[in-house]
């Protein structure tokens, strides 16, 4: 962390919050101690963000499988171990990805680890305004949209208010062509954890989002429009595809996630 962090590290981002539940060095203090009182709120925090992380994973490797060989991950946060570049180029070298994220930190980190990989780059930009980013030219530099796209919307879409969400990633998704697939993993608002809503959205309101809230599966559903779901649908993000990756049961889990394929 250099110097030109200073005036970042006193407020915790979402992205580095994020981080910090992962176990990462790219973080603050203060994003640390936010991740401590999240945690208070919902002692399984840190099995959800990393639930999530080996969710987008399997979604990689499946739409690599799919013949998918561009990437765009919305919301990424900062692309150190186990990011999409690393999964995807690992298999498919050629394999490009775009990374786009609103913290201003997590992005200036990305392009230093991004720095010689001339497939991956990172874009800072706000999601609620997609026709910046579909005409941001590091973004045309690398995603060609006349060729199937893996938008990527991983634990993020709750941090974006509800008319907002919905105007850009119907936006997003009508902008893809045929055979592009959209990922969505998405905290639900029907678990536990919904008692603790007001303590959480408290605490992401000091952070870079200005929402922080569940949705319910149907108001999820609306994300995917006209696309084909994937089996098994949507689900508990550590039960996609194949049933429980781990130990980690539902009422504990509270993120759902599906994929889908735009015919």
């Amino acid at each position: 962390m250099g110097d030109a962090d200073a005036d970042f590290s006193s407020r915790p981002s979402s992205a580095r919050i994020y981080d910090a539940l992962l176990g990462g060095n790219h973080n603050f203090e203060a994003d640390r101690e936010a991740a401590k009182r999240l945690l208070s709120m919902i002692p399984a925090a840190g099995e959800m963000a990393r639930a999530n992380r080996a969710f987008l994973n399997r979604a990689v490797q499946f739409l690599l499988d799919a013949g998918v060989r561009q990437f765009l991950d919305i919301g990424s946060g900062i692309p150190t171990v186990g990011n999409v570049h690393e999964i995807a180029q690992r298999r498919v070298p050629e394999a490009r990805v775009v990374y786009i994220d609103i913290d201003p930190v997590a992005v200036a980190h990305a392009g230093e680890i991004l720095a010689d990989n001339p497939r991956a780059t990172v874009v800072q930009a706000d999601m609620r305004f997609p026709e910046a980013i579909l005409e941001h030219p590091g973004v045309r530099r690398l995603i060609d949209l006349d060729q199937p796209v893996g938008l990527l919307l991983v634990a993020m879409l709750h941090f974006v208010p509800e008319d907002d969400a919905f105007v850009a990633v119907d936006r997003l998704r009508e902008a893809l062509p045929a055979g592009s697939y959209i990922v969505i993993s998405h905290g639900v608002s029907e678990t536990a954890a919904d008692s603790e809503l007001e303590g959480i959205t408290a605490l992401y309101r000091r952070t870079d989002v200005s929402a922080a809230s569940g949705r319910t599966r149907a108001e999820i559903m609306r994300f995917f429009g006209d696309t084909e779901l994937v089996p098994p649908g949507l689900v508990w993000v550590h039960e996609w595809p194949d049933g429980p990756q781990d130990k980690t049961g539902p009422a504990d889990m509270a993120v759902v996630a599906a994929i889908g394929r735009k015919p």
